[in-house]
């Protein structure tokens, strides 16, 4: 994908409009500044978002919460049911039409104090590709945790 802020904004406004049509987030919206797209996780217990983000002409996806137990519950359902997220998300993007060579995943508490999960996507994808990774990355996380409102204890 491209990497100047002119067509950064092009290519989020795109995205926003692939993410909308997905129906399966909440609230959609777009930080120019930032350069990034950030998609509502639709029935989280707590707020979470999905992002697509361009970082000095470097493009990630990635989950992003300020609650830090939200974090520590997908931790923990992971932990309990013995998958990585790269598997997950490696079985999600298979399941979408994409065969991943490999998935990383940071894990860290950001500047902003947001809890990340981020993915660095691999260059010259694609908007259908991209929005894939993205939808991928939300079909992961749902059944993780806390992320839907009715696993709260």
């Amino acid at each position: 994908m491209h990497t100047d802020p002119s067509t950064t904004a092009e290519t989020l406004e795109a995205l926003s409009g692939h993410a909308k049509a997905a129906g399966v987030f909440g609230a959609i919206s777009i930080d120019l500044d930032r350069g990034y797209l950030a998609c509502e996780a639709l029935e989280s217990a707590e707020p979470a978002h999905y992002r697509v983000e361009n970082q000095n002409g470097t493009w990630f996806v990635s989950l992003v919460t300020p609650d830090r137990w939200l974090s520590e519950s997908i931790e923990s359902e992971l932990m309990h049911c013995g998958d990585t997220l790269p598997e997950l998300i490696e079985e999600e993007l298979i399941d979408l039409g994409i065969d991943p060579d490999v998935v990383p995943i940071e894990h860290f508490r950001d500047d902003d104090m947001l809890y990340v999960f981020r993915t660095k996507l691999p260059p010259n994808l694609s908007l259908e590709t991209t929005s894939t990774w993205l939808l991928a990355y939300e079909a992961a996380f749902r059944p993780l945790g806390d992320m839907t409102a009715d696993s709260e204890d």
